[in-house]
């Protein structure tokens, strides 16, 4: 769609309807929006007048900063200052953290993926990085994805450093590391799993599912499952699909948080039947969260398409997912969110 000046919104718009404060108003803990202090983003006056604005978001997670690549570049080497930038701007505009996450495939160091180790060794490498980080920034985090994206669409485990040198066991496994962690500080701080493509009924949803059982099995805690929603205007699950999943996880006794939430185009810029299409993925997810009790926060990974880590040039054409383009006015899925926070039929789908 094309914006004309008729149609510009003011930049920087922290105009209502605001999100998270509808949100919590009709019961859930918050509508969130991640942030990487890695970019630039942090230090653009107009991107934070909005990541400020509690009335928008009330959450935010670190996209990058605490993976065990920022926090232990080299054995036993902690670093959580990158981190704790993130908690603070956090905590200046009155937000709960989603700390984010402890071990995953991806963006670890070369000394754990290239060691040398044994069953014992690398067991006491991860309870050592996932006790030192819980007990590290402590009560700041509402709550941890201890493991991250450890399925493939099929069900089965991801390859990677742990499962290669622990087996299956080792996500149960982090999960106690994590369950002793907590209780040692004393704070109430969540445990959750996290991963994508299981927002609809599938072998990978169930899979999913038996994995909070196998988790509870080992005598250890998870409160809840991030359903990741990544989804594009090629492919979104509708609002009953993802509460028939929501509704599989739940069944277990834990709560779902919509956790990494955005839509890309199939081309950018978006087309208006495009933007209409985003819209309705964006106002399907979030009812189907509204509409699960289960369901308990929404976070969009990141809000601006400038810093949006899906970009045309990397990504087959595909941008511009966010809520806001890159002038920091308004997609109209932004609409779609509120009235589907509200109950109301989408305007703009």
């Amino acid at each position: 769609m094309k914006e004309t000046s008729t149609r510009l919104r003011p930049r920087q718009d922290t105009s209502s309807p605001y999100l998270n404060t509808a949100a919590k108003a009709k019961g859930k803990l918050w509508f969130g929006s991640a942030t990487d202090t890695t970019t630039a983003e942090t230090s653009d006056v107009s991107y934070m007048t909005i990541f400020n604005n509690s009335n928008i978001f009330g959450q935010t997670t670190p996209a990058n900063t605490m993976k065990w690549e920022f926090t232990e570049p080299t054995q036993n080497n902690f670093t959580l200052s990158a981190g704790n930038e993130t908690i603070a701007l956090a905590k200046a505009s009155g937000k709960l953290v989603r700390c984010h996450n402890l071990v995953w495939s991806s963006e670890l160091p070369s000394w754990v993926t290239g060691g040398n180790w044994t069953n014992a060794t690398l067991l006491a490498a991860m309870e050592n990085h996932i006790t030192t980080l819980i007990q590290g920034y402590g009560s700041s985090c509402y709550s941890w994805d201890v493991v991250n994206e450890a399925l493939n669409s099929d069900g089965s485990f991801t390859s990677n450093v742990f499962l290669t040198n622990i087996g299956e066991a080792y996500v149960p496994l982090a999960y106690k590391y994590a369950t002793a962690a907590v209780t040692a500080t004393g704070a109430d701080i969540k445990l959750f799993y996290n991963d994508y493509s299981i927002e609809a009924l599938s072998t990978k949803n169930t899979a999913a599912v038996n994995l909070v059982k196998t988790i509870k099995s080992y005598g250890a805690n998870i409160d809840g499952v991030g359903f990741e929603s990544h989804f594009s205007t090629s492919y979104y699950p509708t609002t009953t699909q993802q509460e028939q999943a929501m509704a599989s996880v739940a069944a277990e006794g834990v709560n779902i948080h919509v956790t990494e939430l955005d839509v890309a185009c199939s081309s950018v810029p978006c087309s208006t039947a495009d933007l209409a299409t985003q819209a309705t993925a964006y106002y399907d997810t979030i009812s189907a969260c509204m509409g699960t009790t289960a369901c308990t926060g929404m976070t969009v990974w990141d809000f601006d398409d400038k810093y949006s880590w899906i970009q045309p040039s990397s990504n087959g054409g595909e941008g511009n997912p966010d809520l806001y383009y890159s002038n920091y006015t308004r997609h109209p899925a932004y609409t779609a969110v509120y009235e589907a926070i509200e109950g109301q039929s989408c305007s703009v789908c």
